[in-house]
């Protein structure tokens, strides 16, 4: 029995130009030609093409198909490997999957950032991208305490802070920084590391400085950072003064 490309290609349920690929890849024989000039494969291609086809289907890069086919001393290793990649790949599409799950539950946006989706409704569009750049500068218990801080902030604040003009007079950011300074103390009473975050990075601490500084003049107004600064000094002072009157009281 002989076949052409075309129907070896039907046979292994695979393409001409995969063959064709494969040939100058060197991984499959080519065929003796019939006097038509045609290629004219046999059972040793067909077999052959199979077994290409099934270290590929096993995920084995095509450049190691020829090692691990021949069974040389590498090929356990090279199998592990590959095994590894492929979990970590199932764990990838196992979390894709959790994460479109919860976007359809939460009617969230499709870009909203991992692990945000419950409460993406809540964020103004700089703050979701301030929370899709955190995602690449803390590790996971960070973010997860991040979002317990998105879940328990007040709804009015953050949306006076939201249509904060640029052009604020002093006594609108004053108001704003009094009102937002007894979340933000709550906040670094809950969560201590945020007077120390150096644990919880994911990269140096000077790339997460500057990339955080570019971050926030970019996505936020001038007034709006005055009021975090001004806020966030406040709350500092007010939790080391609550901490302190409470190791006073022990």
């Amino acid at each position: 029995m002989a076949w052409s490309t075309r129907e070896l290609a039907e046979l292994a349920d695979t393409t001409v130009n995969t063959i064709r690929h494969y040939h100058r890849l060197g991984l499959l024989e080519l065929p003796r030609r019939r006097y038509n000039g045609y290629k004219q494969y046999e059972v040793r291609h067909l077999v052959s093409l199979l077994r290409i086809r099934r270290l590929a289907d096993l995920g084995v890069p095509l450049a190691q198909i020829g090692a691990v086919s021949a069974g040389d001393d590498n090929t356990p290793e090279a199998l592990r490997r590959i095994d590894e990649e492929l979990r970590a790949r199932v764990e990838r599409l196992e979390q894709a999957r959790a994460d479109i799950a919860a976007i359809l539950r939460d009617d969230a946006p499709a870009d909203a950032p991992a692990g945000f989706a419950a409460v993406a409704s809540r964020l103004s569009e700089a703050d979701s991208s301030i929370i899709h750049i955190y995602a690449q500068l803390y590790d996971k218990d960070a973010l997860a305490d991040l979002r317990k801080m998105v879940e328990t902030d007040s709804d009015a604040v953050s949306a006076e802070f939201d249509a904060l003009p640029a052009d604020a007079d002093e006594n609108s950011k004053q108001h704003l920084v009094e009102r937002l300074a007894p979340i933000l103390t709550q906040n670094f009473l809950d969560y201590p590391w945020l007077g120390n975050p150096v644990p919880h990075l994911s990269r140096s601490e000077h790339v997460t400085e500057q990339t955080f500084i570019d971050a926030v003049v970019e996505l936020y107004t001038e007034a709006q950072l005055e009021v975090l600064a001004r806020a966030s000094v406040l709350a500092k002072e007010r939790a080391q003064a609550i901490r302190e009157a409470q190791t006073s009281g022990e």
